[in-house]
């Protein structure tokens, strides 16, 4: 089984990138092969620089899409108009700054407001995104909209890739768009769909739910090591190392949530020691029950919708 190709999320501030991307960093992500997914929270000159180092260092670069939080942060049903003026802000960065970026990510999660209010209400916002079930004439609106930019973006010369809930599998194989219109994912003709797939947030049916969507998915995204926006726990070694083994079984294409959190906790090093092609153990078997039962829901609901 050989190695996948490895990517990294980096979503930080720009101020903290140069203590993230040393030298050493840039030597470690050249030798893995691996490129990075840089979460534009800005289009600074700082920013700039650290991009430019990558170029020089032949580590590819992919501009993840990011908004205000005032704006919803990540591309939702309801924002195209601002992920829009985005990339057009993005490439006239770039153009500025003659930098070098291989590809172009969109986020579709639910607006970061509504995030923060699951976080404090989770059955009260569990319950109003179950409604949204009727809103279909604005998802297909929405995924007209953002087909066109996926196009324009191609058409600018960049690949394009998606970062999904992994229930967009479970839509897909159900020719359904429930979990679309529910969690706000949207399918579309994309260089490439990454399904974000972290364990760390689904707690003891994790694994099970990871051999669920892998075999369906051609690229995945595995975390969380730490950064970003949860205030779940991390992943120790031992789950990103089973996570990664696992994935490596159907998908080319590896993603690790986030480099930042990878440094912080030394995982960066093992990396180069994993052993892609030993067993995976599986978890116990109350967890797979589990696992087993909720991805037969997770279908369900998709088939009814």
């Amino acid at each position: 089984m050989p190695r996948p190709a490895l990517f990294f999320f980096n979503e930080q501030d720009a101020d903290a990138l140069g203590a993230t991307f040393t030298p050493v960093v840039q030597t470690q992500l050249a030798m893995l092969r691996a490129g990075v997914v840089m979460g534009l929270r800005d289009l600074s000159d700082t920013r700039a620089a650290v991009v430019r180092g990558l170029n020089a260092a032949n580590i590819p670069v992919t501009a993840w899409l990011l908004l205000s939080r005032d704006e919803g942060y990540f591309a939702t049903h309801a924002n195209p108009a601002a992920v829009e003026a985005a990339y057009q802000r993005f490439l006239d960065w770039t153009r500025a700054h003659q930098l070098s970026v291989k590809g172009v990510g969109l986020d579709f999660e639910p607006d970061i407001r509504e995030l923060d209010a699951l976080m404090a209400r989770p059955a009260r916002t569990l319950a109003r995104w179950v409604l949204r079930r009727g809103r279909a004439p604005l998802v297909e609106a929405a995924r007209a909209r953002y087909q066109a930019l996926v196009d324009r973006a191609r058409a600018d010369g960049f690949t394009v890739e998606t970062y999904q809930f992994p229930v967009i599998v479970d839509d897909r194989l159900g020719d359904s768009r429930f979990w679309q219109r529910t969690l706000g994912a949207l399918a579309l003709d994309a260089d490439r769909e990454v399904p974000m797939v972290y364990t760390s947030l689904i707690g003891a049916t994790g694994p099970g739910l990871l051999r669920h969507w892998a075999p369906h998915c051609r690229a995945i995204a595995l975390g969380s090591t730490g950064g970003g926006i949860d205030p779940f726990p991390k992943l120790t070694w031992p789950e990103l190392e089973r996570d990664l083994v696992l994935a490596a079984r159907s998908a080319r294409d590896v993603f690790i949530f986030s480099l930042e959190g990878c440094l912080e906790q030394g995982f960066l090093d093992r990396l180069f020691t994993i052993e892609w092609e030993r067993p995976v153990i599986d978890p116990p078997w109350p967890a797979r029950v589990l696992a087993t039962s909720a991805s037969r829901v997770i279908g369900l609901l998709a088939r009814w919708g």
